[in-house]
């Protein structure tokens, strides 16, 4: 998105705002994000406050700012900052409004086996992905997508509703519709425990989350204490086992849902690589027969935000 509108004639990009840098890699260093990364390489001023202050909102209205885009930024900010650019401050949200408000709407809409998707602009208000709509742009979700995939999808969704949108944002002359307070749900922050598969829950519900979590938190279950991280896997069409009924069966790892059976093609063990499972079964043999613990799923989207 920064690219594209670096290049465009007769837009001048002010400046970034951007979260501070975090530690990261094997050295545990403090690394800007790419946002501030592409920022300083392109010779911009940044600011990256832990959150935006008066300084930030002075800091826009000094440089005569007419708009300002946000996207993924983790704050609800404040109306000052709001008002602080000419013409407003618009947001591009990852899905398609009033559904999937809060912080994960991309995996989450994944995991819930939506089959569409999109990107939503919005003018912000002071209350989460609540503000009125001016466009959005629509993309389908396949089998194939998983939370990257499907991230990437929508970055580039974002520059044809920025291009048919600019001309009007820039003169104040958007057109606004407000969201349909009856459809309105949301979506949690994602945490750790969404990582461990609850076997109530059906064979395609969990090929769902497995794909929208395999950055992170991953797919886990645990198998004698073990904590065992499922890769790629896909519902099974053969047979229907117990929920949380682990079998071998003919070099085929499949596990028992609420509903059919999951196949699962991939695991990785604590300190090892992801491995095909018949590669992974030759080194970890896995007793028969074998029932896994459950581990309960907590709710992913929600009519309130809590």
């Amino acid at each position: 998105m920064l690219d594209y509108l670096s290049g465009l004639n007769g837009v001048s990009l002010v400046g970034v705002l951007s979260q501070p840098d975090r530690r990261s890699g094997r050295g545990r260093k403090l690394q800007p994000n790419p946002v501030k990364e592409w920022a300083l390489e392109s010779g911009l001023e940044v600011k990256s406050p832990v959150k935006p202050s008066e300084q930030e909102n002075e800091w826009i209205k000094e440089r005569e700012t007419d708009l300002v885009l946000v996207m993924a930024y983790g704050h609800i900010l404040s109306q000052e900052f709001l008002d602080s650019a000419k013409y407003g401050c618009y947001n591009l949200h990852a899905s398609l409004l009033p559904s999937y408000r809060g912080a994960s709407p991309i995996e989450t809409s994944l995991a819930c086996g939506e089959k569409v998707t999109g990107v939503s602009l919005m003018r912000m208000v002071k209350k989460m992905d609540a503000g009125p709509i001016i466009d959005q742009e629509s993309i389908p979700i396949t089998k194939e997508d998983t939370g990257a995939s499907l991230r990437e999808k929508l970055a580039k969704a974002c520059v044809p509703l920025i291009d048919r949108n600019l001309t009007e944002l820039l003169c104040g002359e958007a057109k606004e519709r407000e969201q349909d307070p009856n459809g309105v749900t949301y979506c949690r922050k994602l945490d750790k425990e969404d990582s461990y598969f609850d076997f109530s829950l059906t064979a395609e519900q969990l090929e769902c989350r497995s794909r929208a979590f395999q950055a992170w938190p991953g797919s886990v279950f645990h198998y004698e204490g073990i904590p065992l991280r499922v890769g790629e896997c896909r519902v099974s069409t053969e047979k229907h086992f117990k929920p949380g009924q682990l079998v071998v069966e003919d070099s085929k790892l499949l596990l028992g849902t609420g509903e059919r059976a999951l196949q699962i093609l991939q695991l990785q063990k604590p300190g090892g690589k992801m491995l095909a499972v018949s590669d992974f079964l030759r080194g970890f043999p896995i007793k028969q027969p074998c029932q896994i613990a459950f581990a309960s799923s907590s709710t992913l989207v929600s009519e309130k935000f809590h």
